[in-house]
Formats: C-alpha cells, sequence, structure tokens
C-alpha cells in the first residue's frame, strides 16, 4: 500500500537546494515519488509502506547537505 507523508525541511536557501533534497529523496528504495516546496519548506514523500521510515529519509536529506 502506497502512503504519503508530508515533512517540513528547513535550511534550503535556493531552488537548486530543493531540487538536490528532491532527487536524494527519490533515490531512497521504497520512494516512488517526492516533492519539495521551498517556499513552504515542505517535503512530500509517497512511498511503499513499511519500505521507508523517517530516519532514512531524514539521512537522505541530510546528507544531501
Amino acid at each position: 500500500m502506497i502512503q504519503e507523508k508530508t515533512y517540513r525541511v528547513t535550511g534550503m536557501t535556493c531552488s537548486a537546494c530543493a531540487a538536490h533534497v528532491q532527487r536524494a529523496v527519490s533515490k531512497v528504495p521504497g520512494v516512488s515519488e517526492s516533492d519539495v516546496n521551498l517556499a513552504t519548506e515542505k517535503l512530500r514523500v509517497r512511498f511503499e509502506e513499511g519500505a521507508v521510515d523517517f530516519p532514512t529519509l531524514a539521512k537522505a536529506v541530510a546528507d544531501a547537505g
């Protein structure tokens, strides 16, 4: 079953930052779709239930810079 969650992501300063975060999260196994909105500082993620957890997504965001 596909789940969708929204998380707050702070510290992004430009659209390139947002794109970098979006690409990094999209590469996480189990993630089917991600969307980052720089203006609202939100990350929307669609993923297979049980395949992804918050620490994994947080690490992908942190590793993206």
